[in-house]
């Protein structure tokens, strides 16, 4: 027992910030439960915080390792501080903004995170069993770390259901959701830490070689990547004999392929000479030469993909991963004493190019791409008037149309309104330009497609999807009879205060059974659902667009009389699904003093 609190007090001297920022993202998800993660201001900044605090784990980790190899302590965790803080002003202020792009921010910069924990305390090292040792007891301690914390977090909350129901505490559901998050975050983040002891010393210690480890590579892993190296080069040999295009999935699987073959060299790098079975010792040796055909068909299928429909994100990543594969593989080919430390530094250096380049970077050359592809296809398919504006009564396949409408969505969330409205007559589509510059991007999809009222059926799979948006007539709210109003939309409904009591918009419409409700403090509630089902029961089965006088709904809550108008109102239908989708895009709520 004393052995492990001397364990955990070092655990908090050496690594507070760790453990100071899991604590955070633990805080951070707790506090968005208690909000029912609701979609308010609020809980979106909380969002952010969590992102954040999750990133610092990995990256005061690993630039406590630096400080420990080389010192420099308060240089370095001040500018991992400072980082953070850059990071989280990166991030959209408010939700509508938070699009997918970000996700192609975040998920680069928790892998590059990780990356940097893996060779930062070696940059300078020569000792190759130093890493490999380093890196093996990582690994063995996240194995461990997700073992016990899942053994932990299972056992309490167990133990929690237990004093609940023998007892009758009545603790409510949010307390399983608190526990989860402390023990999955902090709990994970501080037995991690125990297990690596005094850090990087312990870290490089030497040790035998698991024997579970070494089981799991020779009779498990490397007889897998055989079989499928295998297939992949049977169907290599079909697209030569048929003499065809392979098809885009395919480099999922080659990358895949050559990603887990990496990993399977690096975990028996020192068994690859003594290892006993013929087979470990061959796929070491021919593993970088067998790559060198399934580049090949690696590069066509992707570069197809892109001479046909352009950049985007997930394809540029999937460029600079082949290229850095490419890279990989002339490296291990041409140099006889090649490190296995050059694979995590050179996918590193990869990825921070595609993060921060100028104009090279995922994001710049997504956008480019993707304005270049809209205007071919509007030239391709004679869309364009004299004065370069789209003439949306054209007569254009519904594949076109669908192609287009993807492609004012996929710039509109990159925020290139000012190319799109180049492109759109604002005397005769008014609506699209405001739509363009003021609606949820989300929706930007259907409005654009909407646009095109001749429109030829070519695609079996549009005939499985309907779309009808009720349209308000009203474009000026009148609050003669009101005394206050507020505006709110999906994305915005923030509690507010109004002479000492809390309103707040209860929003679950694009559940089955849709719900909209005005709640009082927290307590007293105005159900307004059924504005919604009866629009929706009213309007079942059709399609398109239909405007209405007005859609609003009254309703009285305790000493206040209540008006909601919502502007529009979507109702989407998919074939293999039982039930509608219904969302809105902008709405008022009318408040008035009995």
């Amino acid at each position: 027992m004393n052995e492990i609190f001397g364990k955990a007090g070092f655990a908090m001297r050496e690594f507070p910030l760790v453990l100071l920022m899991s604590l955070s993202a633990s805080f951070s998800l707790m506090c968005m439960a208690e909000e029912n993660f609701r979609s308010t201001e609020k809980v979106f900044t909380l969002t952010k915080l969590a992102i954040v605090s999750s990133l610092g784990i990995s990256l005061m980790f690993g630039l406590k390792i630096l400080v420990q190899r080389f010192g420099r302590q308060l240089l370095l965790e001040l500018g991992g501080i400072l980082f953070l803080i850059g990071f989280y002003f990166l991030l959209p202020k408010v939700e509508k903004d938070f699009t997918e792009v970000y996700a192609f921010l975040i998920v680069p910069t928790f892998v590059l995170s990780h990356l940097f924990v893996s060779f930062a305390a070696f940059v300078r090292r020569k000792t190759e069993m130093d890493f490999w040792q380093y890196n093996k007891n990582l690994f063995i301690n996240i194995v461990l770390t997700a073992i016990f914390t899942g053994v932990l977090t299972g056992g309490v909350e167990l133990a929690i259901v237990a004093v609940d129901q023998l007892f009758d505490f009545n603790f409510g559901d949010k307390i399983y959701l608190r526990v989860f998050y402390l023990l999955a975050l902090f709990g994970s983040s501080f037995i991690f830490l125990l297990f690596n002891e005094k850090g990087l010393d312990d870290l490089e210690k030497e040790g035998n070689y698991p024997v579970v480890l070494k089981f799991f590579t020779q009779y498990i892993l490397i007889p897998l990547l055989i079989i499928y190296v295998v297939i992949l080069y049977f169907y290599s040999a079909k697209i030569l004999i048929n003499w065809e295009l392979p098809r885009g999935w395919v480099s999922y699987l080659v990358l895949a392929y050559s990603i887990v073959g990496i990993l399977a060299i690096l975990l028996v790098h020192p068994l690859k000479e003594n290892s006993t079975k013929s087979w470990v010792k061959l796929f070491s040796r021919i593993f970088y030469f067998t790559l060198i055909p399934l580049l090949v068909l690696l590069f066509t299928a992707i570069f197809t993909r892109i001479l046909e429909y352009g950049y985007t994100e997930p394809r540029y990543f999937v460029v600079l991963l082949s290229l850095w594969l490419a890279t990989v593989v002339f490296y291990y080919i041409s140099y006889k004493n090649a490190s296995i430390k050059f694979i995590p530094i050179s996918l590193f250096a990869f990825g921070f190019f595609a993060l921060i380049f100028p104009y090279l970077n995922t994001f710049s050359v997504a956008k480019r791409s993707q304005t270049t592809q809209l205007t071919t296809l509007l030239n391709g398919n004679k869309l364009l008037d004299e004065n370069q504006k789209i003439d949306f009564k054209k007569r254009i396949a519904d594949s076109t149309a669908t192609e287009i409408a993807n492609k004012f969505e996929f710039l509109a969330k990159r925020k290139e309104s000012e190319v799109l409205l180049k492109l759109i007559d604002p005397k005769t589509d008014k609506k699209l330009v405001e739509d363009i510059t003021d609606s949820d991007r989300y929706s930007l999809y259907y409005k654009v497609r909407d646009q095109f009222p001749n429109i030829i059926k070519t695609d079996k799979s549009t005939s499985d999807y309907t779309r009808l948006e009720l349209i308000s007539d009203v474009e000026i709210i009148t609050v003669n009879d009101y005394d206050y109003i507020f505006y709110f939309n999906r994305y915005n409904h923030d509690k507010k205060k109004l002479d000492g009591n809390t309103f707040e918009i209860f929003d679950r419409i694009t559940d089955e059974e849709p719900q909209l409700k005005v709640v009082l403090n927290s307590n007293e509630e105005a159900d307004f659902s059924e504005l919604i089902s009866n629009l929706k029961t009213k309007y079942k089965g059709k399609k398109g667009k239909v405007n209405l006088p007005e859609i609003s709904m009254e309703a009285d809550l305790e000493k206040y009389h209540l008006k909601v108008v919502l502007l529009n109102l979507v109702i989407e239908k998919y074939k293999y699904n039982t039930a509608p989708t219904v969302n809105f895009d902008n709405a008022y709520l009318l408040i008035k003093k009995k």
